[in-house]
């Protein structure tokens, strides 16, 4: 099998203490927050479509898409600040990554400052996946270090123990999913070896998973052992099939490594469908690039999307973009509605966004 370099794995972050308010950093609200707020367990929100004029415009143009931005596209920002920008934006939800910037997994008080971020998603009318991508989150000198591949097993057990922490706070948040990727594999390791490791590693994580009613959903990531969507079957297999077992589909990396087209790799993934990553990309270039950049034609993608009944976000992940992340979160959104908008059976033709290589 084939694997493109490793240029860095989705995921960046998220965080901050805790007053009862709705307001993350203990500032003022940036959006009237005055709902009753309750404590405890926090289902995933739901803000009245009709409070939303431009989320109305996308429902009405036929898309049943939720569509969201990862905080690894926004890690310049507070965390308070990025949902803000996102709700006053449109967005339907947020890919949560976290991070020592956004709700970092390892600092004290983590499940009250989890309470105060679901009580600000839930004011905003967010919904959130949780991404655990963080590149140095668990270890200051290695980028994603250590891993589920890892030769030693108090490492493998630190990330696994990671991955748990993710599902608790999922929990916790009302989130939809926890997303998770295997890792590359390390010098001197075979890869019949490093299927083994993955299994048993993740095998304590999705009993977590299980226990809390929360879907684990594995990427495959160009470079990594788990890199293409057969191997997120040879995965399954190796596991029995488990039901909290999903997927991420990343729609650049099918554009990148796949040999079908995104759209024919959105149909093939249906059933396992549990999060979904979204943005430009070219052939055999893992980078994540902004919209009409790439080469995908994405109103086919979106139409295959919505035609499975998928109900998660569809997150856009531009890691690599942050220094202007407010910008590119204001640009992709319309572009998406506009996309999406296109590709329904009464979708206005013009509406065609730039870069796309619809007719």
């Amino acid at each position: 099998m084939t694997r493109t370099p490793d240029q860095g794995a989705s995921g960046d972050g998220t965080a901050d203490p805790a007053r009862p308010e709705t307001s993350v950093e203990g500032r003022a609200p940036a959006r009237d927050t005055s709902r009753d707020l309750t404590g405890g367990r926090v289902r995933p929100a739901r803000r009245n479509p009709g409070a939303d004029p431009d989320r109305e415009q996308s429902r009405s143009a036929g898309s049943s898409l939720r569509f969201g931005y990862g905080t690894n596209g926004l890690a310049d920002l507070r965390l308070d600040d990025a949902l803000a920008l996102l709700a006053d934006l449109g967005y339907d939800g947020v890919g949560l990554t976290l991070d020592h910037m956004h709700l970092d997994p390892l600092a004290p008080d983590l499940a009250a400052r989890t309470r105060q971020v679901a009580h600000r998603l839930d004011a905003l009318g967010l919904g959130v996946t949780v991404e655990t991508g963080a590149r140095y989150v668990l270890d200051p000198r290695r980028k994603h270090g250590p891993s589920l591949l890892d030769a030693d097993p108090d490492d493998r057990a630190h990330r696994a123990g990671l991955l748990v922490q993710a599902v608790r706070v999922a929990a916790d948040l009302g989130a939809h999913a926890v997303h998770c990727f295997s890792g590359v594999v390390p010098d001197g390791t075979d890869e019949d070896t490093a299927w083994k490791r993955l299994a048993e590693t993740l095998t304590p994580v999705l009993d977590a998973a299980t226990a809390a009613g929360i879907p684990l959903a594995v990427e495959p990531e160009p470079g990594h052992l788990l890199a293409t969507l057969a191997d997120f079957h040879h995965l399954r297999r190796t596991l029995g099939d488990p039901e909290p077992l999903g997927l991420t589909l990343d729609i650049g990396h099918c554009q990148c490594l796949e040999p079908l087209p995104p759209a024919d790799c959105v149909r093939d993934a249906a059933p396992w469908l549990r999060h979904v990553q979204i943005e430009d990309m070219r052939r055999g270039v893992h980078e994540h690039l902004p919209f009409g950049d790439g080469e995908i034609d994405f109103p086919p993608v979106l139409a295959a999307l919505a035609a499975t009944g998928y109900q998660g976000l569809t997150v856009v992940e531009l890691p690599r973009h942050s220094h202007a992340g407010p910008h590119f979160a204001a640009r992709s959104l319309p572009f998406l509605r506009r996309a999406a908008a296109s590709a329904a059976p009464h979708g206005d033709p013009s509406a065609t966004p730039e870069g796309s290589r619809t007719p």
